[in-house]
């Protein structure tokens, strides 16, 4: 007779612990795949029967969910390259994933579901944060990290190989790229090339997703909301990536009014302040750091990229300098506004503002981890 299993959501975490051992289940070996969704269930269901006497029946766990992109498992983006691919919704329920991996981080047993799972790390350019975060998460989740952190220099780049020819090969060895390049568009070409998904750490002056992620997933947190904020972006805006992408997501949220403090040799560029008036959003530039501060939900303060400049560091030294936070701006500023800064930062935030609890960069930092550990997982394994 044939031996029939019911499992119901009660059993949930005997199974998760029978996941590494089907052996132990009567009857044979029974593959069961456990769906991760962003409210905190799961969906179950069987996905292989070993011995033929045994039959499986899985009671999928009901959720609701305001996302109804959510039903179908697979994650809607095989790549991300820039803020333009994301609309609210995937928005809104990558941050409820997000918050997921916070508590799989503080909890000191981890998680293992991107076990057997490969990222290679590919950075052109130096970085700190952005490529230890993403290796972290990896690693957090399970999985495993390759890594090059010059690849400019020391890897196969310094003789002459192409980004395409580099990609071809890294996706061989692994199941998802990471990749920061010096080069504007980099990542869209080695997204076209990988039959892997490929994330953009950073390219060039061009764009910096993940970072636009933890940004917005960060003002959120901080500030208790997404519509109707004035944000000033502060700094190095010509060159910053960062602050590209986070326009492109502040564009897609209503009532926000953002305004452009920067040095005249660096300021917006006007395919970012176009794209802003054709999504109906309020922008403005000022040269009042004080006065705009007071106005503002965020601060969001960058450094002056001196890289960008080349071999005009006499326009480097014209900028660098000229916008400061310090206890003045903090003085200005509402009570219940934030400072952010992508970091590294060099002297543009004085460390006495570190004290402050408005100085949110450190916690946005941290946010990053829990941001890329929910893109590893959505890209990999889906919701």
């Amino acid at each position: 007779m044939a031996t029939s299993y019911s499992f119901s959501a009660c059993m949930l975490p005997e199974l998760m612990s029978r996941q590494r051992a089907p052996s132990s289940f009567p009857g044979g070996a029974i593959g069961v795949k456990l769906v991760h969704l962003s409210s905190g269930m799961m969906k179950m269901w069987p996905t292989s029967i070993k011995n033929h006497g045994c039959r499986v029946r899985c009671c999928a766990v009901q959720t609701h969910s305001a996302h109804s992109f959510l039903s179908e498992n697979k994650f809607q983006l095989d790549d991300v390259i820039e803020a333009q691919q994301f609309d609210r919704d995937i928005l809104n329920a990558i941050f409820e994933v997000a918050l997921d991996m916070e508590k799989i981080e503080k909890n000191s047993q981890g998680s293992q579901i991107l076990n057997g799972y490969l990222m290679a790390t590919l950075f052109y350019e130096p970085s700190t944060r952005t490529r230890l975060s993403f290796e972290s998460a990896m690693k957090r989740l399970g999985g495993e990290v390759l890594t090059t952190e010059n690849a400019r220099e020391f890897s196969s780049a310094a003789k002459g190989e192409t980004l395409e020819d580099t990609i071809r090969t890294v996706e061989g060895y692994s199941d998802i790229i990471v990749m920061r390049h010096f080069e504007s568009g980099a990542a869209k070409r080695a997204a076209a090339t990988a039959e892997i998904p490929v994330i953009n750490a950073g390219d060039g002056p061009g764009q910096h997703p993940t970072q636009a992620l933890l940004d917005v997933y960060t003002i959120e947190r901080e500030i208790g909301k997404l519509d109707g904020i004035n944000v000033a972006l502060v700094g190095d805006l010509a060159n910053g990536r960062t602050v590209r992408s986070l326009a492109y997501l502040l564009a897609k949220y209503k009532d926000v009014q953002i305004y452009f403090v920067s040095p005249d040799v660096v300021k917006m560029k006007d395919d970012i302040k176009d794209y802003l008036t054709s999504k109906g959003v309020a922008w403005e530039e000022s040269s009042d750091l004080i006065e705009v501060a007071s106005k503002c939900d965020v601060v969001y303060q960058t450094r002056i990229q001196k890289e960008r400049f080349g071999e005009r560091i006499d326009l480097y030294e014209e900028a660098r300098g000229k916008y400061i936070v310090d206890k003045g701006v903090l003085n200005a500023m509402q009570k219940h506004a934030v400072v952010m800064h992508p970091l590294p930062r060099l002297d543009e935030i004085t460390v006495d503002v570190d004290e402050d609890p408005r100085a949110a960069y450190f916690r946005q930092a941290k946010n990053g981890l829990y941001i890329r550990m929910a893109l590893l997982k959505l890209l990999l394994l889906g919701w």
